[in-house]
């Protein structure tokens, strides 16, 4: 997945309200950008940050700029969450991500269990469909080891359990976590910051609900799937 134009670099000055971002541009321009992002971002949300963002020329737009990436410890992270699913969408397309290839359709946002939407519904004939739940991953509290979630998440909670009950239908599902960072080399549920999620993965992924974790290539330029790090499980 390609920006569509050059970011644009500065400071984070503060975020505030979940979706707001107060930043210093390079050229000394302060302006207020969209924060794509309702976690906490611990780590993320210190004043003085580099970032980068991008910029769009849309007059219906009340904030022209978005925050995309910060540098944390020489390192990019990725902080909007609409990308994982276009970062997913665009793996399955080109047959990144080997588990999940030799489906024949691709479908987006299909209604199932209850009030819920899966993110993407793998089908082929004589296979069962494959139901796939993707999470966007950026905490990183100890080097190399991403963790989800950053707060409590009681809806990603409830989309496993979802998850779990096309399991005993007979289909398969599968959670894919996509790490928008370049610095980690295996995954863990954060039970300390939300064990019923915790617990909960562990619970569906004993009933067949598959787990899976993949990082990114991270530039200014893009950002794309890469390769697949280990689900480390708590001790």
């Amino acid at each position: 997945m390609n920006f569509p134009s050059p970011l644009e670099r500065g400071r984070l000055v503060q975020r505030y309200k979940r979706f707001f971002a107060d930043v210093v541009m390079d050229d000394g321009r302060e302006i207020t950008a969209h924060c794509p992002n309702p976690g906490a971002m611990l780590g993320l949300n210190i004043p003085g940050l580099p970032v980068w963002l991008s910029r769009s020329d849309d007059p219906k737009r009340k904030l022209a700029h978005t925050l995309e990436l910060m540098e944390v410890d020489g390192g990019l992270v990725g902080i909007n969450t609409m990308h994982p699913n276009r970062l997913v969408a665009e793996a399955l397309a080109h047959d990144v991500i080997p588990e999940l290839t030799g489906y024949s359709s691709i479908r987006r946002e299909v209604n199932y269990g209850t009030n819920s939407r899966v993110d993407f519904l793998l089908e082929t004939p004589d296979r069962a469909p494959c139901w796939l739940e993707i999470k966007n991953c950026h905490l990183m509290r100890t080097p190399g080891l991403a963790e989800f979630p950053d707060c409590v998440a009681a809806r990603s909670s409830k989309h496993l359990r979802e998850l779990a009950a096309m399991v005993e239908e007979g289909h398969r599902a599968v959670a894919l976590f996509v790490v928008q960072r370049t610095d980690c080399e295996g995954f863990l549920a954060c039970g300390e910051l939300d064990p019923l999620f915790a617990k909960t993965l562990d619970e569906v992924a004993a009933k067949g609900v598959e787990v899976l974790v993949y990082t990114c290539g991270m530039s200014e330029t893009g950002v794309q799937i890469t390769r697949r790090l280990p689900w480390l499980k708590a001790p």
